[in-house]
């Protein structure tokens, strides 16, 4: 809450906070601010240190104010192409679906400003306070603590050591240990890579933009989950492709909007994440993966298949890949999510035929991938140290689990989804954005069901991380904030 200070006045400390928020990207451009009455109410001042505040905002030109409507955040000039102003609009029969998409990332029938998907990445680096944060999408750093990380990096950093590989550029495809380590776990995923069809990456990010760059053209049709992950959406919208959004049920995609997309669009690509979808937690069934095969042999697209939570997933979990025999689908994974999101070691599995085309790409981007920690992860992973580190997040976080999905239902919220993996998929009955803004006045931030679509749509859904919402403070906080709205 906003404090009386010698220092500052509150007008100062309310213009500063929006400010923050609006160069960190909490607020996105074309977000609507409170309106002075409601901002008033919520941070317990008057109307006229709301209007003063709201002016610095206007003088340092983050906000725009529009005449009978209220105070905006300004859009960022930004150089457009004449083609790419063109919003293409895409009915999808069956399903039911209206999906905008235009080369710039603007979605909607008008120009609406889409949700900065960099806002969670931002918040992990810019702390919003020293709270756990519900919104974020990586284990707490206490759970990931560990004495065998520290003693593989020492063993591979001898003085020898460095000298054989760090005076020198290591292997393009990676580091061949770890990819020999990497090709012996696909395996027991039943997913068959031999490591040389196997490339390192800094990270899975880093893999699917490799995918996309080798594979894809500006303009190209892209099929998506929808909900998924908005980082992938605004990743390639920034490529120039045009998202059909595929509405992810509990078994797969739609199938019906899938097969209509590909009689109209002929796309190049369908992402997915078959196990433990984010933000759903879905798992794909064996009967919806054998019909997205049949789909991609027939209209001729690949599938690039993200198994970022394959550490906490089960092994015997239906992938595209294992029944696919890597042909027309490529494995993505990495190790942020459970062994140390700064080592920034990923990979992906590939069918031979576009292992080279693919290593072309990342030696473009990155010549390549550092050899030291891909050496340790693979000691780490040769002497299974992994695995049972593995093991113990997976029963802390069923245990977390069980005790934060009993919070949520006692808050007044009902699961969309059922409640496994690390996220559970929220409504709370209010619209999540607004909610947002309240609770990051409280320390708290949040991940609103808008950000998992492809077009910006108002959303009672959020995603909270069950490993950080274990806290009473925060759902009595949630509770009083939604009670108000």
């Amino acid at each position: 809450m906003l404090m009386r200070t010698t220092t500052q006045s509150l007008t100062e400390q309310l213009s500063s906070r929006f400010a923050e928020r609006i160069r960190t990207r909490l607020l996105a451009p074309g977000a609507r601010l409170p309106s002075v009455r409601q901002c008033a109410q919520q941070q317990g001042v008057s109307p006229s240190t709301v209007v003063a505040a709201y002016d610095q905002l206007l003088a340092q030109g983050l906000v725009e104010a529009r005449k009978n409507r209220g105070f905006f955040v300004r859009e960022m000039p930004a150089a457009r192409s004449g083609s790419a102003q063109a919003a293409i609009k895409t009915v999808a029969k069956g399903g039911a679906v209206t999906a905008w998409s235009t080369a710039t990332g603007l979605a909607g029938p008008t120009a609406r400003a889409p949700i900065d998907a960099t806002a969670l990445i931002r918040g992990m680096f810019h702390k919003i306070s020293n709270k756990p944060q519900p919104g974020m999408g990586v284990f707490p750093p206490e759970w990931l603590e560990s004495t065998f990380m520290p003693a593989a990096v020492r063993k591979v950093t001898s003085t020898r050591a460095l000298q054989e590989f760090s005076l020198q550029y290591g292997e393009p495809l990676g580091d061949s240990g770890l990819r020999r380590a990497l090709s012996k776990k696909l395996a027991t995923l039943s997913v068959h890579a031999a490591p040389e069809n196997i490339i390192t990456t800094v990270g899975a990010t880093h893999a699917l933009d490799i995918v996309s760059r080798t594979l894809l053209r500006a303009g190209d049709h892209v099929m998506v989950e929808e909900p998924g992950w908005a980082v992938e959406f605004a990743r390639l919208n920034a490529m120039g492709m045009r998202l059909l959004p595929v509405p992810r049920r509990a078994d797969g995609p739609d199938l019906e909007v899938m097969a209509r997309y590909c009689e109209l669009h002929s796309p190049k690509l369908y992402v997915s994440v078959s196990v433990f979808h984010n933000p759903t937690g879905y798992c794909l069934s064996p009967a919806s993966a054998h019909s997205i095969l049949q789909l991609a042999n027939q209209h001729n697209f690949h599938i690039v298949e993200d198994d970022t939570y394959s550490h906490i997933a089960p092994e015997h979990a239906t992938r595209l890949c294992a029944l696919d025999g890597l042909q027309r689908t490529i494995h993505v994974s990495g190790f942020a999510k459970i062994l140390a999101p700064n080592w920034r070691v990923g990979f992906l599995a590939a069918p031979p035929a576009l292992t080279e085309q693919l290593l072309d790409t990342k030696l473009l981007g990155t010549l390549t991938t550092p050899a030291l920690l891909e050496k340790a992860l693979a000691l780490c992973m040769e002497q299974g140290q992994l695995r049972r580190h593995a093991e113990r997040i997976k029963t802390r976080l069923d245990a977390a689990r069980s005790r934060s999905v009993k919070l949520a239902l006692n808050a007044g919220c009902t699961f969309a989804a059922e409640p496994v993996g690390l996220f559970g998929w929220v409504d709370t009955g209010v619209d999540t954005d607004a909610l947002s803004q309240r609770m990051l006045d409280e320390g708290y931030l949040l991940a609103p069901g808008a950000l998992f679509h492809a077009q910006r749509t108002p959303s009672t859904l959020m995603r909270i991380n069950f490993a950080t919402t274990q806290d009473a403070v925060f759902w009595k906080k949630y509770s009083e904030l939604v009670r108000r709205m």
